[in-house]
């Protein structure tokens, strides 16, 4: 499935961007491998700024870490590894988002953790910065519950397709 989610990357035509944002997928979670997806990008766009989340779980805050291939990482309290240390990257200055989820719909909303720092940091980010979601599975219908604070997702790849939001 990985390796379909990749050829749907590499199909998608993400534009040139500077920054990526991704995130450590937890495979028992069963979260989709954002890895080849961000190393491609490094490939085809040589200077590309990878960085990884960074949260404050006591204000619900988090930031954008640049990193490196000598960067240390640290397990937060929810077992997710986040960088030690290293430059912060204001939202205002991420061309691409890699956001993890669980499911999202044919609009585009998303159902995340729960824990809202992804829509706390992405009302933050530049309109024209692109939010993808991965997914192993098609969009549902209708995410009945999103309000006013969710930020949608612009484009959602599955195995079988690209949608764009």
């Amino acid at each position: 499935m990985d390796d379909l989610l990749l050829i749907r990357f590499q199909q998608a035509g993400i534009p040139p961007v500077t920054t990526l944002l991704s995130f450590w997928p937890l495979a028992h979670r069963g979260e989709c491998n954002t890895f080849p997806c961000s190393d491609f990008l490094a490939f085809r766009m040589p200077g590309l700024q990878l960085a990884y989340p960074k949260a404050d779980l006591l204000t619900g805050n988090m930031q954008a870490i640049a990193v490196d291939e000598t960067t240390d990482y640290r397990e937060n309290e929810y077992g997710i590894p986040e960088p030690i240390d290293g430059a912060i990257i204001p939202p205002d200055q991420l061309g691409l988002i890699f956001v993890p989820l669980l499911t999202f719909d044919i609009r585009g909303a998303r159902v995340g953790y729960g824990k809202g720092f992804y829509d706390r940091f992405l009302k933050d980010c530049q309109e024209s910065s692109i939010r993808l979601g991965f997914s192993y599975f098609e969009p549902v219908e209708r995410i009945d519950d999103a309000d006013e604070f969710d930020v949608p997702l612009t484009v959602g790849i599955t195995p079988n397709r690209i949608y764009e939001f």
